[in-house]
């Protein structure tokens, strides 16, 4: 009865990794700017990296990425990158992440918008939400597909552009963009811009009690309703939802995915996934489950083989 028993677990546990296999998300990143966007990925501590890490999307393109359950981390789109012909480093003037590569090893250089994610967390609920926290560059919409009623599974972010109604002081201005003049390409926080405790949530402002909206963070959330705007902005900037895959839209219209000036969001994203990249196929989460299945397959086989 030994070699059945030890048989039954073994099948038992590849079920157990087939499940794993499943359970796994999709995050599809999508273009609708008007100029490229490079896409940067940081996985949280004891998460392990995803792959790629950087890419570049062109104008309606997009990409599928595998992301294994009970990830975390955050996403960011680059801007105005390009590659030095004589060191090779690459750079970009929003976003960038320090590597001096395509790929990041780091977060994003504030400002920068995020879309920040913990997959199968308390309650087996994936926790997202789209922060303005670090400032803006670019707009960004997070659509969850699929999803069960375990949460509210609503979509969020910013859908604005918000570089020409900065305030001055938030402005970070370059003329690196091809434009030949000065011109804003991200709005800074106001922690980063002055550095004061109270727009940083730091020092005796380091608890929600202490550290309250302040007129800049009004600008962001006057506009974005939906978006963090500061540290303790949980109340309306959180969601959840449970075993869904996510669109994650740069640049979205906002004629199609904001319902009205209140920035309440439609359930999905009208988006146009046109094309993808040669390099990563839209067709890799499938591989991969396929391949999964097979490998089981030929186990569960060898396994009961002997007892025929």
């Amino acid at each position: 009865m030994v070699k059945p028993r030890a048989s039954l677990a073994l099948i038992s546990l590849c079920f157990v990794f087939l499940i794993s296999g499943v359970l796994s998300a999709t995050f599809t990143l999508v273009n609708q700017c008007s100029y490229p966007v490079w896409p940067g990925i940081l996985s949280g501590a004891g998460t392990s990296q995803l792959s790629p890490t950087g890419f570049q999307l062109n104008p309606g393109q997009a990409i599928p990425i595998s992301v294994p359950a009970g990830w975390s981390g955050r996403l960011w789109g680059r801007t105005f990158c390009s590659q030095d012909s004589t060191t090779g480093k690459f750079t970009c003037v929003t976003g960038d992440c320090g590597s001096g590569e395509l790929e990041c090893t780091g977060g994003a250089a504030p400002p920068a918008t995020l879309a920040e994610f913990t997959l199968n967390g308390a309650g087996g609920l994936d926790f997202y939400d789209v922060s303005l926290v670090d400032g803006y560059n670019l707009p960004m919409l997070v659509s969850p597909q699929g999803g069960t009623g375990a949460g509210n599974c609503s979509a969020t972010g910013c859908v604005v552009d918000l570089n020409g109604p900065c305030p001055s002081e938030l402005k970070l201005v370059s003329t690196t963009t091809g434009g030949g003049s000065d011109e804003c390409v991200a709005c800074k926080s106001a922690c980063e811009a002055f550095g004061d405790p109270k727009y940083c949530c730091s020092g005796p402002y380091a608890t929600p009690d202490t550290c309250k909206p302040t007129d800049y963070s009004e600008f962001f959330k006057s506009s974005c309703p939906r978006a963090y705007s500061y540290a303790y902005d949980d109340g309306t900037s959180t969601f959840t939802c449970a075993s869904a895959d996510y669109v994650i839209t740069f640049c979205p219209a906002p004629s199609a995915s904001q319902k009205s000036s209140g920035g309440q969001y439609g359930g999905g994203s009208n988006v146009s996934l046109v094309s993808t990249s040669s390099g990563i196929s839209t067709s890799a989460p499938l591989a991969f489950l396929t391949s999964l299945i097979i490998s089981i397959a030929v186990i569960l086989w060898q396994l009961i083989k002997p007892f025929h």
